[in-house]
């Protein structure tokens, strides 16, 4: 699967426009984890492609299973059987495994567990700056936002916490990675 077969696959399912973007903010969150969490020697494009489109088709059902979050991350393949590769589809069912019961694997699985919850946490953080800009946070603002119960309280501060465990990074190199990340495409985040 390339990248804009997955694009057009997104956009066939999802039309809200801050679905769309939190897509795109996983997906560039999952490119740059794949820089850092695989090693330079088995780092291959297409790998890279495949951690990007991960990050891109992660909530492609998510819009269709609304009504049925137990079913979020399986819809899809109901939809479009054999369309998504079988290491993808497995990530994509397993970044909901506390609902799924599909339990992640692999580091790819765990990486979009754990950047799903930090993207929206990075984007609710740049939308209480006053210019309401990426550019404008940094890791130590999101951390101090994280540490407040109150702020974003749909975020999953838990599967944030496994980058420590399950991506054997701190957490202050797991922000500050993704928001660099994020950052870096923030004319399509509008943000």
């Amino acid at each position: 699967m390339t990248r804009e077969e997955a694009y057009a696959l997104l956009t066939k399912y999802l039309k809200n426009p801050n679905l769309l973007k939190h897509s795109l903010a996983a997906e560039a969150a999952m490119k740059a984890l794949y820089f850092r969490l695989v090693p330079p020697g088995e780092q291959h494009y297409t790998v890279e492609e495949k951690w990007g489109i991960t990050g891109l088709l992660h909530d492609v059902d998510y819009e269709m299973a609304k009504d049925h979050p137990e079913k979020h991350g399986l819809m899809i393949f109901d939809k479009e059987p054999g369309k998504i590769p079988d290491d993808i589809a497995y990530a994509i069912k397993a970044h909901n495994y506390q609902r799924t019961n599909v339990l992640p694997k692999s580091t790819m699985d765990w990486a979009i567990v754990c950047c799903d919850q930090l993207t929206g946490l990075i984007v609710a953080s740049a939308l209480i700056h006053p210019d309401k800009k990426l550019a404008s946070i940094d890791a130590d603002f999101v951390l101090k936002r994280m540490g407040e119960k109150s702020f974003a309280k749909g975020a999953d501060r838990h599967s944030i916490k496994l980058c420590d465990e399950k991506l054997t990074m701190s957490l202050e190199e797991f922000v500050t990675i993704t928001l660099k990340a994020m950052q870096k495409i923030s004319k399509e985040l509008e943000l």
